[in-house]
């Protein structure tokens, strides 16, 4: 079984993969473009596997995997193109919660 990649190695390898092309990163505007393209693929997803809309018969299945896996990918695209480090961000994030937003919901109680 292959180990953890980490926030770190994921970024390093997108890094990787899109250094090698002249065109590197997009713009953030760009990039923002595709990120909610992205999101809007796999809103689609959730519509046809939760919601009331079905798919077409002439529409191709993809995996909610996939779509999430898209997503994840253009987001470390976006940090990368501005030098944003994911763990971070979300060390900075999960502080915010558990501090100003630590009493904000029901707990689930402890026996």
């Amino acid at each position: 079984m292959a180990a953890a990649k980490t926030m770190k190695d994921l970024q390093k390898e997108v890094d990787t993969y899109i250094s090698q092309f002249k065109e590197g990163y997009f713009s953030p505007l760009a990039m923002l473009a595709r990120l909610t393209e992205e999101l809007g693929e796999l809103a689609r997803e959730v519509n046809h596997y939760y919601g009331e809309k079905p798919k077409k018969s002439s529409e191709t299945e993809k995996a909610m995997e996939e779509e999430l896996g898209d997503l994840l990918f253009v987001l470390i695209c976006f940090a990368n193109s501005l030098h944003i480090d994911l763990e971070t961000a979300h060390d900075y994030v999960m502080n915010k919660f558990n501090t100003r937003d630590k009493n904000r919901w029901t707990r689930i109680e402890q026996e």
